[in-house]
């Protein structure tokens, strides 16, 4: 039924546009009554994306039988699950996205759909490196990356019209961000003691999501080897408000 719903209601959106689109159009089109709609969906835009929940239940399902051994990498194969999520369906994941740049509403709904992702990540990554200090922050920079690589290169895939196999820019994009956070830091003493232990990992390319679409969906920020994390993070949120 939810899925007879959801499609339903697409038809329906694509047909009539999502303003025009009624409840009741949806139920009407698909022959229930309007309380088995709500049963289902709070709300039109959670007809839009029926399979997301699903979807984040199986990251958190994923995310609770990884190991210890790679957190960096645990994170990005469950990013991998909602790839392969609309690759399932290319057809579909297509025509949502484009349904999305047109209705502001459901734009702004994924990007809340985005959120949840990311906190799903980054709660996993704290309790790996720790709710104190610098490793609650790596936890968050990290998962704002894993999310704004693997958007990236679903977007490809999807301007594309579906086009090719949208695993390629996606596992790119992945590679990148496990060769910049995926190395541990450093845990030995200084071969000066009057030195500061400097993290072995060094900061360089890192991409974060910029919130917007097209050109300006990515803000790349490179810095020196080095680099203090309060620094790193206050630089990029510079660039993030900048656009």
């Amino acid at each position: 039924m939810r899925e007879v719903l959801a499609q339903a209601a697409f038809q329906l959106f694509l047909e009539r546009g999502f303003e025009r689109t009624t409840v009741d159009d949806i139920v009407a089109r698909a022959g229930v009554g309007r309380r088995s709609f709500f049963r289902y969906f709070p709300s039109k835009e959670d007809a839009v994306f029926p399979d997301h929940e699903r979807c984040l239940a199986e990251m958190t399902e994923f995310l609770a039988a990884a190991d210890d051994s790679d957190p960096v990498g645990a994170v990005s194969d469950a990013a991998r699950i909602v790839l392969r999520m609309y690759a399932a369906n290319p057809e579909f994941s297509v025509q949502r996205y484009r349904l999305t740049r047109e209705v502001p509403g459901l734009r702004t709904y994924e990007l809340s759909v985005v959120r949840r992702y990311e906190q799903t990540l980054a709660g996993h990554l704290r309790s790996r490196f720790g709710e104190d200090g610098d490793g609650a922050l790596r936890a968050e920079v990290v998962a704002a990356s894993v999310v704004a690589a693997h958007n990236n290169g679903l977007r490809l895939w999807l301007r594309s019209g579906g086009e090719g196999d949208p695993e390629v820019a996606v596992d790119h994009a992945l590679a990148l961000v496990r060769e910049v956070w995926g190395r541990p830091t450093a845990s030995t003493a200084p071969a000066d003691p009057g030195a500061s232990a400097v993290p072995a990992a060094p900061v360089v390319p890192l991409a974060v999501s910029g919130g917007g679409d097209g050109d300006g969906e990515v803000v790349v920020m490179i810095a020196r080897k080095g680099t203090p994390m309060w620094r790193v993070v206050q630089q990029i949120e510079a660039a993030v408000g900048e656009n």
